[in-house]
């Protein structure tokens, strides 16, 4: 039994299928799809409005199955309707290979093997970023989405932009995805992340042809721009939602108890040092600088020479179920601090009244946020003084 016999076998057994978008690559579709053929006996192509003969050529090959449409709308959009087609029609997992000759098909072993270990893992082809003839667009683009993944994720992987990648089906569903370009592999991965998806590296080979062999539909004004955007969104959920939540999570007593003995009663940090982590934490926390607040309690808190990771913890003090608490006290101090009525309601809204309300919140959200300070500061401060003295009578 030959070596791509075995892999045929294992492909089918694990329900696995390869798919395949394609946008004008007439002149390498062919050679892809029999290459692909010695792996693996289920193919998809998506062909996403091609005006050359790929048409042509899909229709004359055997042992495929094709989902076309007239019109070119992207290659997120195939890539979305290729694997909701693959889980209706009962596959788990779906390899997804460009049609344009830069992968190389005897890579799929090295998916199918690392599945078998980690299954419903999302698979991603880390490929050799210093091959020959490798753009440097390339070079550029995959670096800058590898550090917006971090960020969005806390996860680090060498390549987030290779489109040979393997998507576990099922753990995909129920995810709606809000774009359809090229910008839907980077979107696809954090959402995935954030849904508690394995998401790692494999190495592949990839070939680039020369300059003028090139075919690529690759904008990079108008693409960059998409992903730039598109990064922009999700560092704010994450800010705003993703990490609050995943801090919620976490928040299980033995985690709880493990937090304080690592980070405050073990700490070779004094009581009082301890104490204004607590309350710089808290501070930021209240202030109007929604998204950053956890950044800027870091930051700050590296400078200040306090506990980074304290303060940012009691950060998360704007947590959405403290949020409404948070913003009525802003605006409520606001208001009285500046001697005027309470703009905080929801009748005869005007502009001169969001604008004030606006202004109330935003001195208001200082005087909080300098009282829960101190208030957290001294309570903190003295909690660990009678604990730590009474750990030592003990």
């Amino acid at each position: 039994m030959t070596t791509t016999t075995t892999y045929k076998q294992r492909m089918a057994a694990l329900k696995c299928v390869v798919l395949m978008p394609t946008y004008n690559n007439a002149t390498t579709i062919g050679q892809v799809i029999a290459d692909v053929k010695q792996f693996a006996s289920d193919i998809i192509v998506v062909n996403d409005g091609s005006t050359d003969n790929t048409a042509e050529i899909l229709a004359s090959t055997e042992g495929i199955r094709v989902i076309d449409y007239p019109k070119n709308q992207g290659k997120g959009y195939a890539l979305k309707l290729g694997l909701k087609r693959a889980y209706e029609w009962g596959y788990r997992y779906a390899i997804t290979i460009d049609s344009d000759g830069q992968h190389y098909a005897d890579d799929i072993p090295v998916f199918v093997d690392r599945i078998e270990q980690a299954p419903d893992s999302l698979l991603i082809g880390a490929r050799n970023l210093a091959a020959d003839n490798m753009p440097s667009k390339n070079t550029f683009a995959n670096k800058f989405s590898n550090f917006w993944y971090k960020v969005e994720t806390w996860q680090e992987l060498s390549d987030t932009q290779s489109g040979f990648r393997l998507y576990p089906l099922e753990r995909l569903q129920n995810i709606h995805f809000i774009t359809r370009r090229y910008e839907f592999e980077v979107e696809v991965i954090v959402r995935a992340a954030w849904r508690g998806v394995n998401v790692e590296n494999v190495p592949i080979k990839v070939y680039y042809p020369p300059v003028e062999e090139r075919v690529s539909h690759f904008r990079p004004l108008q693409d960059f721009t998409r992903i730039s955007i598109l990064n922009t969104v999700l560092v704010l959920y994450a800010l705003l939602f993703y990490y609050p939540w995943k801090f919620l999570r976490s928040l299980t007593g033995e985690n709880i108890k493990r937090f304080i003995s690592q980070n405050i009663t073990h700490s070779k940090d004094s009581n009082a040092a301890m104490a204004a982590a607590m309350g710089w934490g808290v501070f930021c926390g209240i202030i109007p600088i929604w998204g950053y607040q956890m950044v800027f309690a870091g930051v700050a808190a590296h400078f200040m020479r306090l506990n980074k990771v304290v303060a940012i913890a009691f950060s998360n003090i704007s947590i959405p179920p403290m949020i409404p608490f948070i913003l009525y006290g802003s605006v409520a101090l606001g208001a009285a601090v500046l001697g005027e009525a309470n703009a905080f309601t929801l009748e005869g809204i005007t502009l001169e009244g969001v604008l004030q309300s606006l202004n109330q919140y935003i001195v208001g959200s200082f005087v909080l946020a300098t009282i829960a300070a101190v208030a957290v500061f001294v309570l903190s401060y003295a909690i660990m003084v009678i604990c730590k003295r009474q750990s030592r009578d003990e």
